[in-house]
């Protein structure tokens, strides 16, 4: 039976839509949990944070709307603007900070007024469409050395250590959607054991050019013994875990919220999952991924055209990466980096650009050959392709289709 649903020509599609959805859904009710004591503390009003976040979640469904409508070609049009306007907004953050009331930046933010925004979630966008494209246009020369290192990798290498100044955690999922790319358009493996090489020494030194990375990668091991510094956020995620159990304390019954847990609303919001839902909640929350993960690649292995295929992938692996370096950050399976996760975390660009992102995945597996055979045969009215999304474009070496095969036999 789940074979005859994975072979139908719109599984992929609705496989993306249904897995999204639950993980924005679950976080939003999550991130209502989890800020609903601080949120009435600053402002009187337990639903004020909740609110901001589907505000961006609004925004961010727009964003996905948009997304899947456009064709490939758009994506490969902007794509080197993009990877100007994020190098450019990554260069402000590392400026002198001459804020003020309208203007101003912290480490990771920039902020116009009340609005705030982190450009390293544009970053992550930008290098995947103007890699992928640089990687099609190279074609059969991705074998070469020297057609790769120009300009590709000094490019892609300015903005990641633009990028990683400032936030390790994205530059290194940028990096790991970077070799994913070039691994899935068939670059050869020493090419990518000299990056691999080349990224981990990058990494060492931007750890030990800031003082709290190291401490960070120090308290990790043994977190108890730097309890009232570094260690305090992961010991505590480590109680919400325990509290837990198997089906957790309940919904909205966490008591590591109430100021006991750091950042419980956004970088360790999944060790609030497992206490207040448990072993049985989290493991939804990895089964999803883990559905949304196994649709990605396969929306990549049956695109025919060659920049959706790698585009496809290079989503997946971001999204992946970035779930498991939160995840594996709040398990203490790996040092804690302050990355978001993925559709749950509270943050509104984060949220915005990841539903952009699959927005423009939709409208990738819309595209699939089958996919699109069936959408052109279904013919849904104008009405129905203005308000949602237009027919993707007709599979090469498909028949035309003419206004008698649009009309049904009687």
């Amino acid at each position: 039976m789940l074979r005859g649903l994975l072979d139908r020509p719109l599984a992929s599609y609705y496989l993306l839509l249904s897995s999204s959805a639950l993980l924005l859904t679950i976080g939003l009710v999550m991130v209502f949990s989890a800020t609903m004591v601080e949120s009435y503390s600053e402002n009187g009003d337990a639903f004020a944070i909740v609110v901001r976040q589907a505000m961006w979640a609004l925004i961010g469904l727009i964003g996905f709307w948009i997304a899947q409508r456009l064709p490939s070609r758009t994506y490969r049009g902007v794509a080197r603007p993009l990877l100007i306007l994020s190098v450019v907004l990554g260069l402000v953050l590392l400026a002198p900070n001459f804020g003020n009331d309208a203007f101003g930046t912290d480490d990771l933010w920039i902020h116009l007024g009340p609005v705030q925004f982190q450009p390293a979630e544009l970053a992550k966008f930008a290098l995947l469409l103007w890699v992928a494209d640089s990687l099609v246009r190279l074609g059969p020369r991705i074998a070469s050395w020297r057609d790769l290192a120009i300009p590709l990798f000094p490019i892609a290498g300015l903005s990641m250590l633009v990028i990683g100044y400032s936030d390790l955690g994205t530059m290194l999922i940028i990096v790991a959607m970077f070799i994913g790319l070039l691994w899935s358009s068939g670059v050869p493996m020493r090419v990518l054991g000299v990056l691999c090489a080349v990224a981990l020494a990058g990494s060492a030194l931007l750890v030990a050019f800031e003082g709290y990375r190291m401490e960070r990668i120090l308290s990790f091991n043994r977190p108890e013994d730097f309890a009232d510094s570094w260690g305090y956020q992961a010991i505590q995620g480590y109680y919400a875990i325990a509290d837990g159990g198997w089906f957790g304390v309940g919904l909205g019954e966490s008591r590591q919220k109430w100021e006991w847990l750091p950042n419980g609303h956004n970088d360790f919001i999944f060790a609030l999952i497992a206490e207040e839902l448990g072993v049985v909640g989290c493991l939804v929350i990895l089964a999803l991924f883990g559905v949304l993960v196994y649709t990605g690649f396969r929306i990549a292995r049956r695109s025919a055209d060659p920049f959706r295929k790698l585009v496809a992938a290079g989503v997946t692996i971001w999204l992946a990466g970035q779930a498991f370096i939160n995840i594996g950050g709040v398990l203490g399976l790996i040092p804690i980096t302050g990355v978001p996760l993925p559709f749950i975390s509270d943050g509104g660009t984060a949220l915005v650009v990841v539903l952009a992102a699959v927005g423009m995945l939709a409208g990738f597996a819309r595209a699939e050959p089958d996919a699109a055979t069936a959408l052109r045969a279904r013919n849904p009215s104008r009405l129905v392709r203005f308000l949602w999304a237009p027919l993707p474009p007709a599979p090469a070496g498909a028949p035309p289709q003419t206004s008698e095969s649009k009309t049904p036999s009687t």
